[in-house]
């Protein structure tokens, strides 16, 4: 995690490139950034080193660090997520993302149905007690949501779901951070969460799969169309005015 200067830096450098003000085959120089933003070329290249590591810029030989568009950026990298929520691509962003957890999430509980241990699945069932009981107070559900996910990924068993856990968490923040979200969690969500602890407790993966295609086919019906003029973030009512 980069912090101080050079994370002040790129947390200006990786929203202007994602939201497009710096659009592809933009050459970034040191020295107009040291005066653009009154840092040290120090600092400076080191917020270039990390855009250059999440594939955003590249270093070209006689030319210099250049942008690069987005078929190249590293889309699951957790701060890329968060500069594109903060966006003006946001509800694409969120579409995609809801997309790629339907493809894998169901799957994932239904590995974990055949795999989890009892450990992780009492784990479950209590996290998804929480939800129910928490959810009047949406920051401390988000935690336990973030966490059941997690869980769920990681008691698949295995390890290429289990590293998606950060990009789910990242977008379930995203979601509640830009109000993307209704204020009062779905009863009908937290539920279905309910009915997916209790399948892997019970061994019963065509339940567990079902259960969480259910939760995230509610998702991706309730999201905002990224095509619609309305921006997605006022669909929502904000939850501090």
């Amino acid at each position: 995690m980069t912090t101080g200067k050079p994370g002040e830096l790129l947390d200006d450098l990786g929203p202007a490139i994602v939201s497009g003000k710096y659009p592809p085959g933009t050459v970034l120089r040191t020295e107009e950034l040291e005066r653009a933003f009154r840092v040290s070329r120090t600092v400076a290249r080191e917020a270039l080193r990390v855009l250059e590591s999440m594939c955003l810029v590249a270093t070209r030989r006689r030319v210099g660090i250049t942008v690069l568009p987005r078929p190249n950026w590293n889309l699951y990298d957790p701060r890329v997520i968060e500069w594109r929520l903060a966006g003006p691509d946001r509800a694409e962003q969120l579409r995609t993302l809801t997309e790629l957890r339907a493809g894998t999430e169901p799957i994932a509980a239904s590995f974990a149905a055949a795999r989890a241990t009892p450990d992780q699945a009492g784990q479950l069932t209590a996290i998804a007690v929480r939800l129910r009981t928490t959810s009047h107070d949406l920051d401390a559900f988000l935690e336990h949501d973030i966490a059941f996910h997690r869980l769920l990924l990681a008691a698949s068993g295995n390890d290429m779901f289990t590293q998606l856990g950060d990009v789910v968490a990242t977008v379930l923040r995203g979601r509640t951070h830009h109000h993307l979200m209704p204020e009062v969690p779905n009863p009908e969500a937290v539920r279905l969460h309910i009915e997916v602890a209790e399948a892997i407790t019970a061994g019963d993966p065509p339940r567990a799969e079902a259960a969480m295609r259910a939760i995230v086919s509610e998702v991706l019906h309730d999201l905002p169309d990224p095509h619609d003029s309305q921006d997605p973030a006022t669909r929502w009512t904000p939850r501090h005015p």
